[in-house]
């Protein structure tokens, strides 16, 4: 090749890394994370599912830490949306019934691997990744904090009986939602839940005094 051909090849960039579809690494990401939790997925098995090597990875999302906490983003923002959404309800009664049916639907999804994710992995964090368990343990607490609240505005309303422990009944609640997600990770099936919710529901308010 001469020095004119030369100057006519287009030049290859270096240094730069092939694209890919972010959201659709993301998922993948979140899948992972969700089936192993967040110890049990490895750095291989992510970029195997991801589809990019590990400087892609670094350089997009940052580390397993911060990759962790985008997958665990976008699950509270999209298959695990409901447990806020119920809060809406204009009702305890209809707010409970609504979390704890969609508990069962979500974590017998098909499409979703089973169990929850935050329950999953703050059971399975070891001492290695205390503050990432530390974070999912905040995020149980927190949701525990809005379920008091919102039973204290049912209480002021009149719907609960003025002696409830409203900490307690959220408590109760987020225990509940616990164990159906363990019993789905064990493979419980949809029926077998629903026929523990609807024994709850039955005794729904007589069960919170």
């Amino acid at each position: 090749m001469n020095t004119k051909e030369a100057i006519k090849q287009p030049l290859k960039p270096r240094g730069r890394p092939l694209a890919f579809d972010q959201d659709a690494a993301l998922d993948a990401a979140l899948n992972v994370f969700w089936t192993r939790g967040y110890e049990g997925a490895s750095m291989t098995e992510l970029t195997e599912a991801l589809g990019i090597n590990k400087p892609s990875i670094y350089a997009t999302f940052g580390n397993k830490e911060a990759l962790f906490r985008k997958a665990l983003a976008r699950y509270l923002a999209g298959p695990a949306a409901f447990v806020t959404e119920v809060l809406n309800e204009p009702t305890a009664k209809g707010m409970t019934e609504k979390f704890l049916i969609g508990t069962v639907e979500f974590l017998t999804n098909e499409n979703n691997p089973r169990g929850c994710m935050i329950v999953q992995g703050a059971l399975t964090c070891g001492a290695g990744a205390a503050l990432i368990q530390q974070e999912l343990v905040g995020y149980r607490k927190n949701y525990e904090d809005k379920l008091a609240e919102r039973f204290e505005r049912a209480k002021s309303s009149g719907e609960l009986p003025e002696n409830t422990n409203c900490s307690a009944l959220a408590k109760y609640l987020a225990t509940i939602h616990q164990g159906l997600s363990v019993q789905a990770s064990s493979g419980a099936s949809k029926d077998e839940l629903m026929a523990v919710v609807a024994l709850i529901l039955k005794k729904w308010p007589a069960n919170i005094g």
